[in-house]
C-alpha cells in the first residue's frame, strides 16, 4: 500500500512539473510576440493609426511592417510572358487530341477500366480547355505578338500521328485498349513534359497553377496506365 501510495505521489509531482514547464513555455512565447509588436508594428501603428501588413523577412532578417499600398507595390509582377501564351495555346491542342483519343473507347474498348479511364481523361482535360480559352481570353498576346499560334502542334511532346489515330480508330477490344493505353500514355509524358518546361520558363501564377495540376494528374494517370498495360 506504502509503495502505490509512493509511486502515485511521484507521478502526481511528474505531471506538475511538465504542466509548470509548459505554463513558463507558453509566458515565454507570449513575452516574446509581445516583444516583437512592441519593436516592429507598434510604432508604426502608433504613427498613423492605420492597419498594417506584416510582411516575413528572408532567413536571417526580420520581418518589416508595411502600409496596404506598401504591400500592394511590394507584391511580384506575374505578367504573362511569351511561355505562358504559348504553353495555353499549346496544351488545349494537346487536350483537344486526349479527347478525340478517349471519345473512341465506349465503342471500341475491351476493358472496363480502358472505358473508365478514358471517361476520367474527358472529365478532367475538357474543363482545362476551358479555363486556358478563358485565361488567354483575359491576357491576349501584345500587338504584334503571335501568342503561341506559330507552333506546329503536330510535333508537340506525345501527340499521336495521323497514321496512328486511324489505326486506333480501327481497332477493337484487347487490340484498342493496347494501342490506346500506349499512345496515352505517350501523350501524358508529352503534357507532364510542357507543364515543367512553363514552370521554369514562364510567369504567371494561373498558368504555374494549371500546369501543376497536370503534371499531379497526369502523373497520377500514367502509373494507372502502365499498370493497366
Amino acid at each position: 500500500m506504502d509503495m502505490a501510495k509512493a509511486l502515485r505521489g511521484r507521478e502526481a509531482l511528474r505531471a506538475l512539473v511538465r504542466r509548470s514547464a509548459a505554463a513558463v513555455a507558453t509566458a515565454g512565447l507570449l513575452l516574446a510576440l509581445a516583444g516583437c509588436q512592441g519593436e516592429d508594428d507598434g510604432a508604426d501603428r502608433a504613427a498613423d493609426g492605420g492597419a498594417v501588413v506584416v510582411a516575413p523577412g528572408r532567413p536571417g532578417e526580420k520581418a518589416r511592417t508595411l502600409t496596404p499600398e506598401q504591400a500592394a507595390k511590394a507584391k511580384p509582377d506575374d505578367s504573362p510572358n511569351a511561355a505562358d501564351r504559348a504553353y495555353a495555346q499549346r496544351m488545349i491542342e494537346h487536350h483537344r487530341q486526349a479527347l478525340t483519343m478517349s471519345a473512341l473507347a465506349p465503342e471500341r474498348a475491351g476493358a472496363d477500366g480502358v472505358k473508365r479511364l478514358a471517361d476520367r481523361i474527358s472529365a478532367a482535360q475538357r474543363p482545362e480547355i476551358g479555363a486556358m480559352e478563358k485565361w488567354l481570353t483575359l491576357h491576349p498576346a501584345p500587338s504584334g505578338g503571335s501568342g503561341g499560334h506559330d507552333h506546329d502542334h503536330a510535333a508537340m511532346p506525345g501527340m499521336a500521328t495521323e497514321q496512328q489515330l486511324k489505326e486506333l480508330t480501327g481497332a477493337r477490344g484487347a487490340d484498342f485498349d493496347r494501342l490506346f493505353l500506349t499512345l496515352m500514355t505517350a501523350h501524358h509524358e508529352g503534357a507532364v513534359k510542357m507543364a515543367g518546361e512553363v514552370l521554369a520558363a514562364g510567369n504567371n501564377v494561373a498558368v504555374e497553377e494549371m500546369a501543376t495540376e497536370v503534371v499531379a494528374t497526369q502523373s497520377a494517370e500514367i502509373h494507372r496506365m502502365r499498370a493497366m498495360g
